[in-house]
């Protein structure tokens, strides 16, 4: 019981990420294990240029550093929001450096970076189309970067982010937001719905689906849990159009998310044990999926 409560109070705890640490770190270590020796090299060589690197491997065995600092650094775009040397800009603030790729010079936070929001209304309410720059623009921007003569410095921040990114598109509330008569400016990704679980009430919808890969955060439990992961859908793994991605979140979020148990307005909404059995099973999936395909596209970036 001290451990549900201690989990559920750091859930309380956290800003709105995507995937908490715990979820990030697993998908990237299902994916470190997918990379190529010739990708693997080049993405060790690229994160030692990240001026986080020596954090990164601290207490790491020398064998293990370039897996642990990929682990790790795929939470590092959400780490930035609490570091008081970035800061944190709407997209209207950050106006023409908004979809700035000029490497770790940059102390922006970029939090519009994170997500999609593709439109949807099941009441007939109107919607609005996403704003850019967003995380499917910077996803094809790191990709293409990765693959050209950018400086390594550069490439080395758009590693990083990409690695983040991957993840957060397919967490399928980092790819819509629902419009509706109770929410007519849209919910932001189920960050504006809150629910109730057999112990608690208040969460944040977006926070729940968050958190189903864990909250530990630890590099470790992150490499087991990776283990554990299904076998992704070989089909769905070799799609790499982004697009595609945020697509397939979008429609799992319509379809799982947004069912009968979270009406319309802030709620909250009590969801019961079969909703959070299927979402589980759902995030799964999600993240051994992720993690094909992020392998796959640093395979074709820097395997070569």
């Amino acid at each position: 019981m001290r451990r549900f409560v201690a989990a559920f109070a750091l859930v309380f705890a956290q800003p709105a990420l995507a995937w908490f640490d715990a979820g990030h770190e697993t998908i990237a270590a299902a994916a470190f294990s997918q990379l190529t020796p010739q990708a693997r090299e080049k993405v060790g060589r690229l994160l030692r240029l990240a001026p986080d690197y020596p954090a990164w491997i601290f207490g790491a065995p020398e064998g293990e550093r370039d897996r642990i600092a990929f682990v790790r650094a795929s939470t590092w775009a959400d780490d930035i929001k609490r570091r008081p040397d970035f800061y944190k800009n709407s997209l209207a603030e950050d106006g023409a450096g908004a979809a700035d790729n000029i490497g770790f010079a940059d102390r922006r936070v970029h939090a519009y970076w994170h997500y999609i929001d593709l439109p949807f209304s099941s009441d007939g309410a109107p919607t609005r189309p996403a704003d850019s720059p967003n995380a499917l623009t910077q996803i094809r921007v790191f990709t293409a970067a990765l693959r050209s003569d950018a400086p390594g410095e550069v490439k080395s921040y758009d590693l990083v982010w990409l690695e983040h990114l991957v993840g957060d598109a397919h967490q399928p509330l980092h790819a819509t937001s629902r419009f509706s008569r109770g929410l007519p400016k849209g919910d932001s990704g189920g960050n504006q719905e809150r629910i109730c679980l057999a112990f608690t009430c208040g969460l944040k919808l977006h926070a729940f689906w968050d958190s189903l890969l864990g909250a530990s955060g630890q590099v470790g439990d992150a490499m087991a849990v990776a283990a554990r992961l299904p076998a992704p859908d070989p089909d769905r793994a070799a799609v790499d159009d982004p697009q595609v991605w945020f697509e397939e979140s979008a429609a799992l979020a319509r379809a799982v998310v947004y069912t009968k148990a979270i009406g319309d307005g802030a709620g909250p909404f009590a969801l019961d044990q079969a909703y959070q059995a299927e979402a589980r099973e759902i995030a799964r999936d999600q993240a051994a999926v992720a993690a094909a395909r992020l392998a796959r596209l640093l395979n074709g970036a820097l395997g070569r």
